[in-house]
């Protein structure tokens, strides 16, 4: 009879143990998954497509960034990756969106093209 209530005794305390280190371990990772969902906030980018209108000196890139926002009215990058500037506009989530852009800005810009890069959301 005292074996069996040693028994019973031991395995409660074992199970009372595991139970404590699973909350433990779930605890950890809920803290985990948190950081991951601020981390992830902060910085979210994905793939994406932009239009490249000029690649080349600063000059005629200023000049073409400045003609690309007269004509389309909305705001164009200018990027420098010296000795090269480029121009870059949009930042489109799916090629279709980048494609029907890409129509109506060749129309002015004939050297146009898409880019495919990691963007801002």
């Amino acid at each position: 009879m005292k074996s069996k209530k040693i028994f019973l005794y031991t395995m409660l305390i074992c199970l009372v143990c595991v139970l404590n280190t699973n909350a433990q371990e779930t605890e950890k990772i809920d803290k985990i998954l948190a950081k991951k969902i601020e981390f992830n906030k902060n910085n979210r980018k994905a793939k994406g497509f932009k239009i490249q209108l000029y690649n080349g000196n600063e000059v005629t890139a200023r000049r073409i960034m400045g003609n690309f926002q007269a004509e389309y009215g909305f705001s164009a990058v200018l990027n420098p990756q010296l000795p090269d500037w480029k121009v870059q506009v949009g930042n489109y989530k799916t090629r279709l969106e980048a494609d029907r852009a890409l129509l109506s800005i060749r129309e002015k810009f004939i050297g146009a093209f898409i880019l495919e890069m990691e963007i801002n959301l």
